[in-house]
């Protein structure tokens, strides 16, 4: 378990799929993620069974935070495409909780997983892309640290218009550990 102040990323259990399956069903939840067709919990189960085989740092990791003296699921995040010797890693992430939307639950989720990624890991970068439609998205991996390093124009179709592919990264020199997480 990698635990902060406020939030906590552990393993997925199997009892996490029908809150998964949930989340990803809802319009809000997926309108920035490349998850586009509705899932069903067998789908999610193929998921995590797959999830299962991968390396233990690639495994995705279950976002909580402390409601009412309960740890409580409030989202999804891993690390993926990890290459050990350039020491880069791609990181994913969605809130599938909306009402926990717009707390920096997200940012503090991302700090926490930096935290880990270059202090136990040992990994000089972490990536990710984003839609140009997401800014909240956008701002929050902005506070945590990346910069844009480049973009695909139009490279996404999503809800009936072409998107531009914002990627961004931060080096771990340039990443600056957080007492908030």
């Amino acid at each position: 378990m990698i635990i902060g102040k406020e939030l906590r990323l552990r393993a997925i259990e199997r009892s996490d799929l029908p809150r998964f399956v949930h989340w990803l069903n809802d319009p809000d939840v997926i309108e920035n993620l490349i998850q586009r067709c509705p899932i069903s919990l067998v789908h999610e189960e193929a998921w995590f069974e797959e999830n299962l085989k991968k390396p233990k740092p690639e495994q995705s990791m279950v976002i909580e935070t402390l409601l009412a003296d309960e740890w409580t699921p409030i989202g999804v995040m891993g690390l993926f495409d990890l290459d050990w010797l350039a020491r880069v890693a791609e990181v994913g992430i969605f809130i599938g909780e909306k009402q926990l939307w717009n707390r920096g639950l997200g940012t503090k989720a991302m700090q926490l997983m930096l935290r880990f990624a270059f202090n136990t890991l040992n990994l000089n970068k972490i990536k990710l892309h984003v839609y140009e439609t997401n800014p909240r998205a956008i701002q929050s991996y902005q506070k945590a640290g990346f910069v844009e390093e480049g973009r695909l124009r139009k490279e996404e179709f999503i809800n009936g218009r072409y998107v531009d592919v914002i990627y961004m990264g931060i080096l771990r020199d340039e990443w600056q550990d957080s007492d908030l997480v």
